[in-house]
């Protein structure tokens, strides 16, 4: 019913930047609130930042002050904003959205984007 497909992704230098891009699209009612996933070869996938529909934001200890999230609500869009960026951000971001779609009534639904590639060298 709903599908995301981030943008943006590829290959930088460490303290150079990236903004990625998610759209929803599909039978959407309304969308509580996007964010950003990621994970690195070997390891768990993180939350790295999420923002609801009123605007609160939340992040990742390791990015606060360097990775910044926002959206469009009118374009179903949230965007992904990262500064500074170190080898260790180096993952495949997924964009994630928490949505309201109706079927016969409004369900709530959690959606994950295919990913995309994030690589930071040194």
């Amino acid at each position: 019913q709903v599908q995301l497909v981030e943008s943006g992704g590829g290959l930088v230098q460490a303290g150079g930047s990236l903004r990625l891009s998610c759209g929803a699209s599909g039978s959407i009612v309304s969308i509580n609130a996007m964010g950003w996933y990621r994970q690195a070869p070997g390891k768990q996938r993180e939350l790295v930042a999420a923002i609801t529909s009123g605007g609160t934001t939340n992040y990742a200890d390791s990015v606060k002050g360097r990775f910044t999230i926002s959206r469009d609500n009118a374009k179903n869009t949230v965007y992904l904003q990262m500064n500074s960026l170190k080898p260790e951000d180096t993952a495949v971001y997924y964009c994630t959205a928490d949505v309201s779609i109706r079927v016969i009534g409004v369900i709530r639904q959690f959606y994950w984007g295919q990913g995309t590639q994030v690589t930071v060298s040194s």
